[in-house]
């Protein structure tokens, strides 16, 4: 299975195993915020552990299934949106392993988590601009500055671990091979708190924030939807489902 739940010792971990980048279609992103509710209500689970194997942490969402099948656009928007609310509000809080590349959707996912712990040469991106698409800067304000965000967001370009971890927003960067170990450890220390002032603690924490990334990432949906009705889109898919990379405009 490409994405799974396990819990063990207080700990729900959903691992992410869908060669050969951890990019889903809709059916993909329609099964993890069921996933990460379930973990959520499981009154054993005290911590959830986003973790995956293969080349990066995420790819984000299956763009040739896109290019094919523009009309499902509004389903994945739904299942993106519901699936980095349903992290933000887990009832617990969630920690994510990050490696290699985390992209589109997976800068949504690292975003909408509590801790993050990340290898070192691991970076995140939003290529939405090349993809024909919108969305992501929202959760990707939460983890780095105004100005960082726009200029990856209109460059498509790439943020290191290494240099968010120098914002604060990386809670520790450490070698690959040591990466599920560390962020197990993490989740240990948090899994062998009270439950019940983990739940107070997020609840509190989500409130006090500026804003509610999820309803300003919906808002971005919006541009999205817009961006699709445009020619441009439709040839920025077709140029990544053919190989040829970004499109010529």
């Amino acid at each position: 299975m490409p994405i799974t739940l396990t819990v063990k010792d207080r700990i729900a971990e959903i691992l992410f195993d869908h060669p050969p980048v951890n990019a889903f279609d809709t059916k993909g992103w329609e099964s993890i915020p069921a996933l990460v509710n379930e973990a959520s209500a499981n009154e054993d689970v005290r911590c959830v552990l986003f973790r995956a194997v293969g080349k990066g942490f995420c790819g984000g969402v299956d763009i040739k299934e896109m290019a094919a099948h523009p009309e499902r656009i509004s389903k994945l928007n739904k299942d993106n949106y519901l699936t980095f609310k349903a992290i933000r509000d887990c009832a617990v809080p969630v920690v994510g392993a990050l490696h290699g590349f985390v992209i589109g959707g997976g800068v949504n996912i690292a975003g909408a988590c509590d801790s993050l712990i990340a290898a070192e040469g691991a970076y995140l991106s939003l290529p939405e601009i090349d993809r024909g698409a919108m969305g992501g800067a929202a959760f990707l304000s939460r983890m780095a500055p105004l100005h960082m965000v726009r200029s990856n967001f209109f460059t498509g370009g790439r943020i290191p671990v290494e240099d968010l971890y120098r914002y604060g927003s990386i809670h520790k960067v450490v070698p690959l091979d040591q990466l599920e170990a560390e962020a197990r450890a993490h989740c240990e220390v948090i899994a062998s708190k009270s439950r019940a002032a983990l739940v107070i603690a997020k609840q509190a924490l989500n409130l006090i924030e500026p804003f509610n990334p999820s309803d300003h990432y919906r808002i971005e949906q919006g541009f999205t939807l817009e961006m699709y009705a445009h020619e441009d889109s439709q040839k920025a898919r077709d140029a990544f489902a053919q190989g040829k990379g970004t499109a010529k405009f």
